[in-house]
């Protein structure tokens, strides 16, 4: 959402922050990250839900275009929901190479592989593009950084809403350090990086009664041309970077961010493997009976 919306969205429910942290315990630098079981470990196919009670609960429809729905709950519900959500934080320069601006997104994703392509979402139209989304599209060019413990409060403070043309490095104290292939400067301190190109954009057009016509957001593509591993994070090969190592930082609701430290691991089941079971090869007939 763009910054000047912070005191309609009024995403911190605590009228002093400070003083409710405060109460809290301190960041446990102990916990480690650690595998575990998955939550039933001796699960059978077509066994369903861990917990059969959740069948008892009840569910409520929420039209998203309901008369009277402020958008801003379409957003808050959402942001709550879809979660953990990685957090994109990018770095951009200007037309004329004066300014740089460093920002935090939650809408961002990886969307394919063949060609790194990336997803970045920009709350409101292009008439009105803050200074990320101003520099993206008349540069197409950014590097993409993800967010860890190591420097999520720094990473934060960059989300201040500072003017344009004020560059969020300094507040931040992070350092900036060359791309190859593009001009953006990358976060020396972020342990994955990636030098991306502009390849699309797509504006979105409110649907909402109230707001007909109304430009709502962007959503870039982005290629990734590039990627910088810290050495200590990755295999050989370049294969697969250590979450012990990443220490990645995910964005939940509101203000809430989630770090991960505790995992489990779960194969992906083979058809032909699976059906020599009979239990689950009389589930694939019963299947294809209802399919009829």
């Amino acid at each position: 959402m763009a910054a000047d919306a912070e005191k309609e969205i009024k995403r911190n429910p605590h009228p002093d922050f400070k003083a409710v942290e405060a109460s809290r315990p301190p960041f446990d630098t102990t916990s480690t990250f650690h595998m575990t079981q998955t939550p039933k470990p001796n699960w059978t196919p077509g066994t369903g839900p861990n917990t059969p009670s959740c069948l008892q609960k009840t569910h409520r429809a929420i039209n998203p275009y309901e008369e009277g729905r402020p958008i801003v709950h379409n957003y808050k519900l959402l942001i709550s929901a879809i979660v953990p959500r990685p957090i994109g934080f990018v770095s951009t320069r200007s037309s004329d190479a004066q300014s740089t601006n460093l920002a935090p997104f939650s809408y961002f994703n990886l969307v394919n592989h063949d060609p790194p392509m990336f997803i970045l979402g920009f709350a409101g139209g292009m008439d009105k593009a803050k200074d990320t989304l101003a520099n993206l599209l008349a540069t197409r060019e950014c590097t993409i950084n993800i967010i860890t413990e190591e420097y999520v409060e720094a990473a934060n403070y960059t989300s201040i809403n500072a003017p344009p043309g004020v560059s969020e490095w300094s507040f931040s104290g992070l350092h900036p350090a060359a791309s190859q292939f593009v001009k953006p400067d990358r976060v020396q301190e972020a342990v994955f990086s990636i030098e991306g190109r502009l390849v699309d954009t797509v504006e979105w057009t409110s649907k909402n009664e109230a707001t007909p016509g109304k430009k709502t957001g962007v959503t870039a593509f982005i290629e990734g041309v590039n990627f910088w591993v810290r050495d200590d994070a990755v295999d050989e090969q370049g294969v697969l970077v250590d979450p012990a190592v990443l220490r990645p930082v995910s964005r939940l609701g509101g203000i809430t961010y989630a770090r991960v430290t505790q995992a489990f691991e779960l194969p992906r089941p083979d058809f032909g493997e699976a059906v020599k079971d009979p239990a689950v090869e009389s589930l694939a007939r019963g299947k294809a009976q209802g399919q009829l």
